[in-house]
């Protein structure tokens, strides 16, 4: 824990919401993280670990203060470990120009194309330094065989593709409102081209859609949930069809729930966050 600075601890549900900064040689800055360590971690079990991805424009804070989330991840004693979402503080510029590229909008990956390759390397990052970090800081109530992971838009982008590029790394995958198919919207176009470049075989290797038509990891079943009135599904920014129907003739089960009436927002995630705990429990804890 030396290299772990405490930032906030408060007391919910029974356990305790902190959050860590740490330096980080990946993405050459210092990081924060958000740890939900549930009342069944003063035991001497180990207890299984989700992460969770939050979308653009969103830090570490947005999930812990506005899903609700604590009160099932205590109920089920799920430890639960929120990233921020891209570096913060190196200072590119034009990293601060939009809303959905640059700061806040790391998406998860490396970044192959300068000025951003330095440091927005979130998808090493998120699968290597910061799961290394969890599993030896807290290597007392991790257990390391069984991790789960979730996003929200961006975020749930970036859950889909660390489970089809890291197979057995999780155990158990499910996005809110996910961007599903990166390479065919607005959102995902601006970002790997700024990103990756112009060469769309490198896309490919970012895109949930794409990747899960070659997985042949362990068995996987994905959780989409999607609202219905989501003005970005809407404007076809998320696609979950794509997806679907990559999984289908990939044979890789997949779960979309399409919520009559529910936005993009954390009203309609806090509505349904206790079923994707239920669902990460069930495989975690099987």
């Amino acid at each position: 824990m030396d290299q772990l600075q405490l930032v906030s601890a408060n007391k919910i549900f029974g356990g305790y919401q902190k959050v860590y900064s740490h330096e980080s040689s990946v993405l050459k800055c210092k990081m924060n993280f958000s740890i939900f360590l549930p009342p069944q971690a003063e035991g001497d079990v180990k207890l299984p670990v989700v992460y969770y991805l939050s979308g653009l424009t969103c830090s570490e804070q947005n999930f812990i203060t506005k899903s609700g989330f604590q009160r099932y991840a205590a109920h089920h004693g799920i430890i639960v470990v929120g990233p921020d979402t891209s570096p913060r503080g190196v200072k590119i510029p034009g990293d601060d120009e939009s809303w959905d590229f640059g700061q806040s909008a790391g998406f998860y990956l490396d970044a192959i194309r300068d000025p951003w390759s330095t440091n927005y390397k979130m998808g090493t990052y998120l699968n290597k330094e910061l799961f290394e970090l969890i599993l030896t800081a807290f290597s007392n109530v991790a257990n390391p065989d069984r991790i789960g992971i979730m996003g929200h838009s961006m975020g749930g982008h970036g859950a889909l593709v660390s489970t089809l590029r890291n197979p057995g790394l999780y155990k158990s995958v499910s996005a809110f409102a996910p961007i599903c198919n990166p390479m065919k919207c607005p959102w995902g176009e601006k970002a790997f081209k700024g990103y990756l470049g112009e060469d769309k075989s490198k896309w490919i290797e970012w895109d949930a859609t794409e990747l899960v038509k070659k997985y042949d990891g362990p068995p996987l079943t994905l959780l989409i949930d999607q609202g219905a009135g989501d003005k970005f599904y809407i404007e076809k920014q998320l696609l979950p069809e794509n997806l679907v129907e990559a999984c289908r003739s990939a044979e890789v089960p997949v779960i979309l729930n399409l919520r009559d009436g529910y936005d993009h927002s954390y009203y309609y995630i806090s509505t349904f966050i206790g079923e994707h705990f239920d669902f990460h429990a069930k495989i975690l804890k099987s």
